[in-house]
């Protein structure tokens, strides 16, 4: 009996050894070492990852024409998938496999942009780059995969055009039959925050992880379009464009960047390191690391950024709350560090970074933060941003003329009343002016103050006329902001800029006082809501 036990034992334990060893040696569907199978059909490229995902690549353009997942076709039945507008017969298609075949490459080329497809075996997983020498024609540099719309019906709702009444604004913003707006625009995340978003059917999926982002160009807080859905539903990866575009754009490698295929469920961000090894063109593996030991003067009831920004690259990172942070993995430079509270530029100094070292910044202390100057007034917050304000929070997610939103009036607003009771946006051609009343005792009426309108975007050189009880302020020049629909197309970001006008004591008079607020331009509108005007940050008297 002794002897029939240990033998039961050791024929569990060679079982557990036999498991084991077939693990090691086969790895698991997701696993990097399975093989990857490629067919080359003269014309197209067509990859099976061994796991569910088969993709078709046209060798005469690059474009994506087919991905299927266990056997169900993805893509749109038009239109294709591709790299910026499609790159046309100016194209040349190569590809190659790893040594061990477990991973396969194809490079599409032009004279001035490079696209990288790549898979590994077991993996449903299109991973990309793209390297530019020259900003593409179109003027913008974005990936857009063109789904099934019939399969991926589970699509974000702010972008979903579907059932719309047509266009309300140019070609690309919907209404809808109950006053509804909807737009490629809309509900789309800042750059700080994309990680990766997708669309679904039923046991199906398509995410776009959207990866480095020190290429694209428009700092932390800028939004792009992510989704459209009409007849197909379009996933986007925009990495240039000139949509309120506050800065140039950065050319060489952008990405990596992927196309995740699943069976519904929302994946995890793929891990890119393995790329380094495919000799990409562009790519940077030495690099360095700052790290900031805190921040004094900090507002506790606001986040702070850090950024990093060159001409050739762009980094930022949350602080903690006593202002510390750590950025790890910048290409070698000097680069403008950028201390935001909320979306404000408040503190900015020089940073060297060199591969392979660690630049470590003392603690610095905030300069430029106009909340710590003493007001009779303020309304709204500097930080940035129109949050606090009338409609506000629904500039990024739908049309101003949206029935969901409260009337922008023109508004006479009491200085204490609720903040969300001033507009966020001023139009010239739809709620103007905004009157301000305000009361001042003696002493205050006796003396001169400043009048400070922060905006944070402006549209058609708008600015603002102002009047004090009558008497008219000089008007100022236009600030400098980019050259496009704004506050119109879901975003409040464009160039901060604050208005300043120095205000004598003869304007003011004890007890009640009005200053009316209208848009200024040397522009013509183009209609209620395209008409000059911008977004507010903060509107103050100080002392």
């Amino acid at each position: 009996m002794m002897i029939k036990r240990c033998s039961s034992r050791a024929v569990k334990l060679f079982f557990v050894v036999a498991i084991v060893a077939a693990v090691s040696l086969f790895p698991a569907a997701s696993g990097y070492a399975a093989t990857v199978y490629v067919t080359d059909n003269g014309s197209t490229i067509v990859v099976n990852t061994g796991a569910g995902l088969e993709y078709t690549i046209n060798k005469d353009n690059g474009d994506l024409t087919s991905a299927k997942m266990n056997g169900t076709e993805l893509s749109s039945s038009g239109k294709k998938s591709h790299i910026g507008s499609g790159l046309g017969s100016a194209a040349t298609v190569t590809w190659g496999k790893s040594p061990s075949g477990s991973t396969v490459l194809i490079t599409v080329s032009t004279d001035t942009l490079t696209h990288y497809y790549s898979s590994r075996g077991g993996e449903n997983i299109i991973y990309m780059a793209t390297y530019i020498t020259a900003q593409p024609s179109v003027g913008e540099l974005r990936y857009i995969f063109r789904g099934n719309g019939n399969v991926l019906t589970n699509v974000p709702v702010h972008s979903d055009n579907r059932g719309s009444t047509g266009a309300i604004e140019s070609s690309d913003v919907y209404g809808h039959s109950n006053g509804y707006t909807t737009s490629k625009y809309y509900g789309n995340d800042q750059a700080k925050d994309l990680t990766i978003r997708g669309a679904t059917g039923n046991g199906v999926g398509v995410f776009m992880a959207y990866g480095n982002r020190e290429k694209s160009s428009g700092g932390p807080f800028f939004r792009d379009i992510q989704f459209q859905s009409g007849g197909d539903t379009e996933i986007y990866n925009y990495m240039n464009s000139g949509h309120n575009q506050t800065e140039d754009w950065r050319l060489g490698l952008h990405g990596p960047y992927a196309l995740v295929f699943t069976m519904g469920g929302t994946p995890s961000v793929p891990d890119f390191s393995w790329m380094s090894g495919l000799n990409l063109q562009g790519w940077v593996s030495s690099r360095g690391n700052v790290v900031l030991n805190g921040l004094n003067g900090m507002d506790p009831g606001y986040t702070y950024t850090i950024g990093f920004a060159n001409s050739n690259a762009q980094y930022w990172t949350t602080a903690t709350s006593s202002g510390s942070a750590v950025k790890h993995g910048l290409i070698p430079g000097t680069y403008v560090m950028t201390v935001y509270k909320g979306e404000l530029a408040v503190y900015t100094e020089t940073v060297n970074v060199n591969a392979g070292a660690t630049t470590t910044l003392n603690t610095r202390t905030i300069t430029g933060d106009p909340s710590t100057t003493p007001t009779i007034w303020r309304i709204g917050n500097w930080d940035g941003t129109p949050w606090e304000l009338m409609n506000g929070q629904t500039i990024p997610i739908r049309h101003p003329s949206d029935s969901r939103n409260p009337s922008w009036g023109p508004v006479t607003y009491a200085v204490g009343s609720a903040t969300n009771k001033f507009p966020a946006v001023q139009f010239r051609g739809q709620n103007s002016p905004t009157t301000v009343t305000f009361n001042l005792n003696a002493a205050q009426a006796s003396s001169s103050h400043v009048l400070n309108i922060g905006i944070t975007a402006a549209y058609n050189n708008g600015r603002p006329s102002v009047t004090i009880n009558g008497h008219t302020l000089s008007n100022p020049a236009a600030s400098s902001q980019p050259r496009s629909r704004s506050f119109t197309i879901g975003t409040y970001r464009g160039n901060n800029a604050t208005f300043s006008w120095s205000i004598p004591s003869s304007y003011f008079v004890e007890g009640s006082n009005t200053i009316t607020i209208t848009p200024i331009s040397g522009s013509s509108d183009l209609g209620p809501w395209l008409s000059a005007g911008w977004v507010y940050d903060c509107v103050e008297l100080t002392n």
